[in-house]
């Protein structure tokens, strides 16, 4: 049984969030094979006291005994306003928040006080080798646990990143990497085992109506906390990124996990860019030796596992398993 720590940004049934962090955290609470024993909150698709609420919600509502702990509401060093603007008032721009009419919203709920970086820290160093830490926000509460646990790094099995892009035309940086740079580098750069999810692999998944319908069938909490709060997701996004149905980047990063022939990987040296301009954010590979290396110096840190192709309708089966519970 795997051993796990969720770190994430979660918006299921916060009009124009995201869902897939809720749907990674699903994943993981309906599989047999997976023990999660603490969830730990980051600012990015959602401010980190609406993300604890949602996370503390779906944890009520599932009457179980996990751990969740609010982290960091800012990024190390980027500005958050230009994010927040963007992530929390998109609903609006587009006149689409309609959509949320019907859909449950999470009710608020008080933070313990005590910080997420202390808690990812002390569990991980507390069980060295025993404790995998998914982490599919910004990075910023993991950087925070690796600076004040330096032996962290070591003691982690390993860290499985959802974030960084290589190779889309539509993207220079993804939301990630893109809101934190400074807490990426460090995390990719620290010496952990890590496996990369970037976007490349996971814009091959897709959910759609039909899919959701299949999970709708099981008369579940899980089941009916995912179709409740996925069904307005997909009508946004195919409204706005006029795809057939939406994708599932959180998800994979569990899924991958629980079966790793679900996805093709090689291993990489990556990194981010840290200077002002317009390519602040974007994450970068690379395999040594290079063919040009002028100016390039040593890698830091040590090569990572990133994941390049995924069987799609492996992952679907896998939810729906879950789901069923």
């Amino acid at each position: 049984m795997k051993r796990l720590i969720i770190d994430c940004d979660p918006g299921n049934g916060i009009a124009g969030a995201n869902v897939d962090d809720g749907l990674a955290l699903a994943l993981a609470l309906g599989s047999q094979a997976i023990s999660l024993e603490l969830i730990t909150i980051v600012a990015g698709n959602t401010p980190s006291d609406v993300g604890y609420n949602v996370a503390k919600d779906l944890t009520d509502r599932l009457g179980i005994d996990v751990p969740v702990v609010q982290g960091a509401a800012c990024a190390l060093v980027e500005p958050s306003a230009p994010w927040r603007d963007a992530l929390d008032n998109r609903i609006q721009d587009n006149k689409l928040g309609y959509l949320w009419d019907d859909v449950r919203r999470p009710a608020k709920a008080v933070a313990p006080d005590r910080e997420a970086a202390d808690a990812i820290g002390e569990l991980i160093c507390a069980n060295p080798g025993k404790i995998t830490l998914v982490a599919i926000g910004p990075l910023t509460n993991v950087a925070l646990a690796l600076a004040r646990y330096p032996e962290m790094a070591e003691a982690v099995q390993e860290i499985a990143i959802m974030g960084g892009v290589f190779a889309l035309d539509n993207f220079i940086k993804d939301t990630n990497f893109g809101l934190d740079p400074e807490a990426a580098h460090q995390v990719l750069t620290s010496g952990a085992n890590i496996t990369l999810v970037p976007m490349d692999v996971t814009t091959q998944t897709m959910m759609t109506h039909q899919d959701l319908d299949r999970i709708a069938r099981f008369d579940t909490p899980l089941a009916k906390f995912i179709t409740g709060t996925v069904r307005p997701w997909l009508d946004y996004s195919m409204q706005t990124r006029h795809l057939p149905g939406c994708w599932i980047h959180d998800a994979l990063v569990v899924a991958w996990l629980l079966n790793p022939g679900i996805a093709t990987a090689a291993d990489y040296f990556v990194d981010v860019e840290l200077r002002p301009g317009q390519t602040r954010g974007k994450s970068w590979r690379y395999r040594q030796p290079l063919a040009v290396s002028v100016g390039t110096g040593e890698p830091a840190g040590g090569l990572i596992h990133v994941l390049k192709t995924v069987d799609n309708n492996m992952l679907l089966e896998m939810i729906e398993q879950a789901m069923a519970g």
